[in-house]
């Protein structure tokens, strides 16, 4: 019996959107239109390739290492669920992605956290995590981008981070969905090899959420087991959605520049906005979809009430990333509501 899901989830999808929404960390729907083929394209003819085949040529994998999810929330309890036992101890991330922990701790599995600070950028502490990591460590997991404040973790703290997961025989979880928002510059850490088992979609970095296209990326064996897993709960891909995934796949270039470009336009005005408060501290990523500033004065709580209710502006409360001083800002809507967003987040700010 499910006694306790994702309070983050729970909050996000009881929230009617106010007129000015920066809790979003998706861009905004692509239409489906806009991949130029029509409803009888897609209920006569069968995709040349699987959509298991499709990823595994877009991302440079073996077609047996991945496994289709629905979405990467899918791919995260697919991943946890073939690797985790009761009892297992799983290390997260602090800030974190609390469905990450919500899946975990259904499972039964002991959690215990690594904070990554702000005075450190967000960077992984790899002493702090080899500080923590034990014999009945099972699970490493991480988001890269990190979620919320979309600081890329490089290289060279992967392979450190793996090899610690090594010797303690556990495997390295690597949510990359927001890892898209790199575009042509994005690589999987899963061709680093093992221990890292790598999910992701297409649901933040390209607008394409309603497609539900998501993956695990794992070792052959540990793949098989997934699909099994899932086989009980999600037999089968919807056809249409797998039909228009395929060919979303084949133009994720053209779809990728377009989002690209309005991030970067919404990333300066974001970046001139801070510039112009004294009451804000924010970490800059140089990627990504959101940003997690920090309240240094004022109630955080009665700051999003106000926000919400006077200013018709949604951001996320940082609570739900264990870090109630902060608030998670996306910069992904259009950029003349997004503009007007910030205005109204600075006078929310000015009357406090």
């Amino acid at each position: 019996m499910i006694e306790r899901g994702s309070e983050y989830l729970e909050w996000f999808k009881g929230q009617k959107p106010s007129r000015f929404n920066l809790a979003f960390s998706g861009i905004q729907s692509f239409p489906l239109s806009g991949l130029g083929v029509s409803l009888e394209d897609i209920e006569r003819n069968k995709p040349e390739q699987s959509l298991q085949e499709a990823l595994a040529a877009r991302l440079d994998v073996s077609p047996a290492c991945v496994v289709v999810a629905s979405g990467t929330s899918q791919a995260n309890y697919l991943a946890m669920g073939a690797l985790l036992e009761p009892g297992d101890e799983v290390l997260i991330e602090n800030p974190g992605y609390e469905p990450l922990e919500a899946v975990a701790r259904h499972l039964g599995a002991k959690i215990k956290q690594f904070q990554r600070r702000a005075e450190d950028g967000f960077q992984i502490d790899l002493q702090a995590v080899d500080r923590l990591v034990t014999e009945r460590t099972k699970l490493i997991a991480i988001t890269n981008l990190h979620n919320p404040t979309s600081v890329l973790t490089g290289e060279a703290t992967l392979r450190a981070l793996g090899e610690i997961a090594k010797r303690a025989g556990a495997w390295v979880l690597a949510d990359e969905v927001y890892h898209e928002c790199l575009y042509e510059d994005a690589r999987t850490v899963f061709r680093s090899g093992e221990p890292f088992v790598v999910t992701s979609s297409l649901t933040k970095a390209y607008g394409l959420s309603g497609l539900r296209c998501g993956w695990v990326l794992a070792e052959r064996e540990l793949a098989k087991r997934m699909r099994r897993l899932k086989d009980l709960i999600d037999p089968a891909v919807a056809h249409p959605a797998e039909a228009l995934s395929v060919i979303a796949l084949q133009q994720l270039d053209r779809i990728g520049a377009a989002a690209k470009s309005r991030l970067e336009t919404n990333r300066a005005v974001l970046h001139r906005f801070l510039d112009s408060r004294q009451d804000l501290e924010a970490v800059r990523a140089q990627f990504g979809t959101t940003v997690f500033p920090r309240l240094p004065h004022g109630n955080s709580e009665r700051f999003f009430t106000l926000l919400r209710d006077r200013y018709e502006t949604d951001v996320v409360p940082g609570r739900f990333f264990g870090a109630p001083d902060h608030f998670r800002l996306g910069i992904v809507t259009d950029p003349e509501t997004f503009a007007a967003g910030l205005e109204r987040l600075g006078a929310a700010l000015d009357r406090i």
